[in-house]
């Protein structure tokens, strides 16, 4: 087919940055919801591994990260401490405070579920330069981590 010819042919209309970013985050949400389920867990419980998979944090940290209020943390804490993920130790910061950290269970888990996912999300963009994947990073950034200022 000639250039001319490929030129005529109508392309598809592309999507606007609102059904762009939706669409795309139904994409990302299909991939975390599978890797999820593969080992029975709910979405919120797959997030707090991600928190914790480099970090040890306490229960305020944890409420803001997830965006859930104390005692919902407190509960998912539980349930995530009854199937030996994370455990509660004593805050060395503060004798108040509790750490939830990651079990060696919970951390081998972590990081599964990190390379599985990595790879799916990986697929995604695919189709993608490598030029065009690290700009697509690069403006993902900036969008979940605007500049301070």
């Amino acid at each position: 087919m000639s250039t001319r010819v490929a030129a005529m042919t109508p392309q598809p209309p592309g999507l606007d940055i609102v059904d762009g970013l939706v669409q795309l985050s139904f994409h990302v949400q299909a991939v975390l919801a599978e890797a999820a389920a593969e080992h029975d867990l709910s979405m919120t419980q797959l997030r707090l591994l991600g928190v914790l998979r480099d970090r040890d944090a306490e229960m305020l940290q944890l409420a803001s990260h997830l965006g859930l209020d104390k005692s919902s943390v407190t509960g998912l804490v539980t349930r995530a401490e009854r199937r030996d993920l994370v455990r509660r130790v004593p805050s060395p910061r503060d004798g108040r405070a509790v750490l939830v950290t990651l079990t060696d269970h919970g951390r081998r888990l972590a990081r599964e579920g990190e390379q599985r996912i990595g790879r799916r999300i990986r697929a995604l963009a695919a189709g993608l330069t490598e030029p065009e994947q690290a700009a697509l990073a690069a403006l993902a950034t900036r969008i979940v981590q605007p500049a301070a200022g």
